[in-house]
């Protein structure tokens, strides 16, 4: 079996690799940035249209304040993205948030950072496979009609491909968001060209459409909390900014200053992309609107239910570079590709977190460990098993899913500054050298700033979404806090009790005699091997125990031994139910209230057997007796294997495996270079 499922794995994840070949998967900026960077690089393929969306509540008129949102949206970013280049510099450990915040904050403070980012990771894979699938759904009816089965395969291929390992998984990922990224910035030149040079008038497909206010003339407080609104949705761009943060420890060396680079190449291609695509859906009069089968109003009529919504990029695209021309199609299908990969952000960041706090004992030890790959195995295939509940429950429909989006950013941005404002006060109360005082009050500078304005913005996100879905996202935070705190609970109560006392305990004290028990049922090659290795041991006491549960086999059992002259004494214990794992207990636990400080050593013979189905043919009582003797205290047990034929021809298979090498398994090593002999001068 060993054996069968090894090939399969080899071929899907590759061959193993050694834990001194981790230095071989660290990063250069050039492949850690769309590793790192996908998901707020590729949010601009809708960012944008949600704005829009927002918008359209009022009508046409209130398209005017949309260049002044993306001006909020890129001093949001900008900020957050200056603050977290002070975050890799103090803390290039990968820890984050989490870490910033438990440092300087508390636990409680950090705990709350990783429930957000642990949620916000799971949304970010569910709302980009979702995004993606749509978007591929508008050219292929396939993937509409099954767009939740499309898109938790999706998440089945993007896992795969991640548990090769990030370095890898990197390398396939690096093409299409470069591709999203240059398609992306030639539309927006071509398009500046095009309007300011060339003078041309570019029409998108829905210029010509009106659209029909659900709230007409709004004013006052119902118009602020409109733009604040769209403000929200436009922050989408934002998704991801924290996951290079991160994932510092996957960059190689400078790590904080390749991943402070990064975080800035990735902070100024995503504004001016984003700004881009606003400017040109101003520029070509896109229209878009929240239910477009009845605000979207053509020729004086609605355009109806079979009218299909295009995203914001790809009416600008149309309007650009023509409807169905090459670059068109080239940028739709790297808009749709970028979105599938946009998750792998989530893929990074969420095993990374997963690691540190398993090793703070906040989540299973096994999110510690690297597989095969060494990626944190473990980790990716937990998130991408709660992204396909979340696409699942929610249908696949990012409309859905994108209201439960953003919250735990925000409030992973907001506890993340502030502990970087303590940070800095904590360093200047004894910092003396001044040039190194003027760098931590301008980094304090930056951070307070940062605090501020993410923490309005965490205010206003609460503020306008929490009836549309972000109470979801709330009550996930909720529930992974609690679900941490208990497991950590259990993990200190687990490590006190076991920890060792410095005087001599109980523990520790040699106990005063071992009475020694070998179980019989029959008298056989297994039974007789038990009573030989527990002579061996030499206890105070030993004897034989066997449970009578048929009259004629237990008189045929006391004639062998009697035949035999065995000189271990055999109790026989009477069980009118025919069970055979109570009386065995109780009998042990009276030895023990008996002699409390004797220990009852017991021996169990065992088969052992070669082929997966002979297990269930042999051994279940032995099992069941065991797993009630564990939580016997006081009680040791032992197995006394006897090997089966079988057993030899699994022993057999198993020299066979060990010899054998899957395919990619083996690599040849470098060739031996011979010695170069001295040249001798003629």
């Amino acid at each position: 079996m060993s054996k069968l499922t090894d090939v399969p794995k080899r071929i899907l994840i590759g061959r193993a690799l050694r834990s001194d070949k981790l230095g071989e998967t660290l990063l250069p900026k050039r492949i850690a940035l769309p590793v790192f960077a996908s998901d707020p690089l590729s949010s601009v393929a809708y960012a944008p249209g949600e704005v829009l969306l927002v918008l359209s509540i009022a009508g046409v008129s209130a398209y005017h304040f949309s260049p002044w949102i993306a001006a909020a949206v890129v001093v949001l970013m900008f900020t957050v993205v200056a603050s977290y280049r002070q975050n890799v510099h103090a803390y290039p450990s990968g820890g984050g948030d989490y870490e910033v915040a438990t440092t300087n904050l508390g636990p409680k403070a950090g705990l709350t950072v990783a429930s957000a980012l642990l949620v916000d990771y799971v949304l970010t894979v569910a709302v980009s496979i979702a995004s993606g699938v749509e978007n591929l759904g508008s050219a292929i009816p396939f993937v509409v009609e099954h767009k939740t089965l499309c898109a938790i395969a999706a998440i089945v291929l993007l896992t795969l491909m991640n548990l090769r390992g990030v370095k890898e998984s990197g390398k396939l990922f690096a093409i299409p968001t470069y591709l999203f990224v240059a398609g992306v910035f030639v539309m927006i030149v071509w398009g500046a060209f095009r309007g300011l040079v060339l003078g041309d008038t570019m029409h998108a497909p829905t210029s010509d459409y009106e659209i029909k206010p659900e709230h007409q003339g709004l004013a006052g407080f119902a118009l602020v909390f409109l733009l604040l609104r769209a403000f929200s949705s436009g922050c989408a761009a934002l998704t991801g900014v924290e996951a290079i943060s991160n994932g510092v420890p996957a960059f190689r060396k400078p790590k904080s200053k390749n991943a402070a680079t990064t975080l800035a190449m990735m902070g100024l291609l995503a504004v001016t992309m984003f700004c881009g695509i606003i400017g040109l859906a101003m520029a070509t009069d896109v229209k878009m609107a929240e239910n477009p089968a009845k605000d979207l109003i053509h020729n004086g009529a609605a355009v109806g239910s079979s009218f299909v919504q295009d995203p914001v990029i790809s009416q600008v695209a149309a309007a650009v570079f023509g409807d169905g021309s090459f670059l068109f199609i080239i940028l739709a299908g790297a808009t749709a590709l970028v979105l599938f990969l946009a998750a792998n952000t989530a893929y990074n960041g969420f095993p990374l977190l997963g690691s540190i706090l398993a090793q703070d004992r906040y989540l299973p030890r096994q999110l510690h460990t690297r597989g095969d790959r060494l990626a944190f195995s473990n980790g990716i295939v937990l998130l991408a098993g709660a992204a396909i509940l979340l696409t699942w429950i929610y249908g696949a429909d990012s409309t859905r899913l994108i209201q439960l989006y953003i919250v735990g950013v925000f409030v992973s941005f907001t506890l993340s500054q502030t502990g970087m404002v303590r940070h800095w006060n904590r360093h200047l109360r004894t910092e003396k050298d001044p040039a190194k005082r003027r760098h931590m009050i301008r980094s304090r500078a930056i951070n307070t700033f940062g605090a501020f304005f993410t923490g309005l913005v965490l205010v206003v996100v609460l503020a306008t979404k929490f009836t549309h879905g972000a109470w979801v996202a709330l009550l996930g935070m909720v529930i992974f806090y609690g679900t941490m705190t208990a497991i950590r609970r259990h993990y200190d109560r687990v490590a006190e009790e076991i920890s060792a006392d410095e005087a001599p305990s109980d523990d520790s004290m040699k106990p005063s005699r071992v009475h020694s028990i070998v179980l019989v049922s029959k008298l056989h090659r297994p039974t007789l091997r038990a009573l030989a290795y527990a002579k061996l041991i030499r206890s105070d006491h030993l004897e034989a125990l066997s449970i009578s549960v048929d009259p004629a086999e237990t008189k045929a059992l006391k004639a062998d031994w009697e035949r035999r002259g065995i000189n271990i004494p055999l109790k026989i214990l009477d069980s009118p139910y025919r069970e055979v794992t109570r009386p065995v207990i109780d009998y042990v636990k009276g030895l023990r209230r008996e002699s409390p400080r004797d220990v009852v050593s017991v021996y169990i013979p065992e088969y052992v057997v070669g082929h997966w189905y002979e297990h269930l043919l042999h051994n279940q009582s032995a099992l069941r007796l065991k797993g009630r003797l564990l939580f016997t205290p006081g009680v040791m047990v032992t197995s006394v294997p006897y090997q089966l034929e079988s057993s030899e021809a699994a022993k057999k298979r198993a020299r066979k495996r060990a010899e054998w090498n899957a395919p990619g398994s083996v690599r040849r090593g470098p060739v031996e270079r011979r010695a170069k002999e001295p040249s001798s001068k003629s």
